[in-house]
This record gives structure tokens, sequence and C-alpha cells, in this order.
């Protein structure tokens, strides 16, 4: 096998394992107090709950995604971090494998920063979901 074959074969495995841990970013979501609401109409009703009032907070106060801000700041950190690795590549002779190995640390680096930085919604997104909940009958404690 030819080493160019070997080198795009190993940076389609780093871009594939850099969308994958994007995904894995999720927003924080609302945890609720197990009252007689939640408990009358159980914890699958519940989600759909939320996740209604999560649609209505995004359709009225602005799309809150911080999991496409990650995306966005792991892809953009993948690619500062294949340049890196390319440049520093071409100083060894091996720039497929520098880029390759700059962005899978890159992409990486971009992503657990932006789970620490990004999973928590804004105050009012936050807010509007938690009086959404509170009309249905349910009593918000938290955010996980």
């Amino acid at each position: 096998m030819s080493n160019k074959i070997k080198i795009t074969k190993y940076a389609m495995l780093v871009a594939l394992v850099a969308i994958f841990m994007a995904g894995g970013c999720a927003i924080k979501r609302p945890v609720l107090y197990p009252n007689d609401h939640l408990k009358e109409g159980g914890l699958d009703i519940a989600q759909g709950d939320i996740d209604y009032c999560i649609k209505q907070a995004k359709e009225y106060v602005g799309k809150q995604r911080p999991a496409e801000k990650v995306a966005k700041q792991t892809a953009f950190d993948a690619a500062v971090g294949a340049a890196t690795g390319a440049a520093a590549g071409a100083v060894t002779g091996r720039t497929g494998v520098g880029a390759a190995t700059g962005a899978a640390g890159g992409g990486a680096l971009g992503c657990v920063l932006g789970i620490f930085g990004s999973r928590e919604p804004d105050a009012v997104f936050k807010e509007f979901v938690e009086h959404c909940l509170r009309d249905k009958g349910y009593e918000p404690i938290g955010w996980r």
C-alpha cells in the first residue's frame, strides 16, 4: 500500500473521530422534581414536554445551539491543528501525517474546551423553558 493511500485513510479516520466527538457535545436539559404531575404522566411524556418547551424557546427566544457552536469550534481548531501539523510535517518531510495528527489534536482540544464552555444555555433561554414547564405542571429544579 502506498504512503499516500495510508495518509488519506488516516486523515479520513481522524475526520470521522472529530465528527463523532462534536456530535457528543450536547446541551444541558432541565431536571424535574418528581411531583404528582411528573409521576402521573411518566418520564417519557415529561421528556416530550421538555423537547416541546425547548423547541418553543428556540422559536421565541432564538436558536440556542451550543452543540453547533462546539462543532464549529472543533472544526476550526482541527483546521488550525492541521495547518500547524502540516507546517511541522513539512520540516520533517511528512506533511500529510503532520496535518492529520494536528487535525486530531486540534479537534479533540476544541471539543473538550467546547464541552465545558458551551453546554450551558443562556439565562433567558433557560427561564423560557422553565416557565413553559411550570405552565405544564412540572417543577424544574436545575439543568444537567
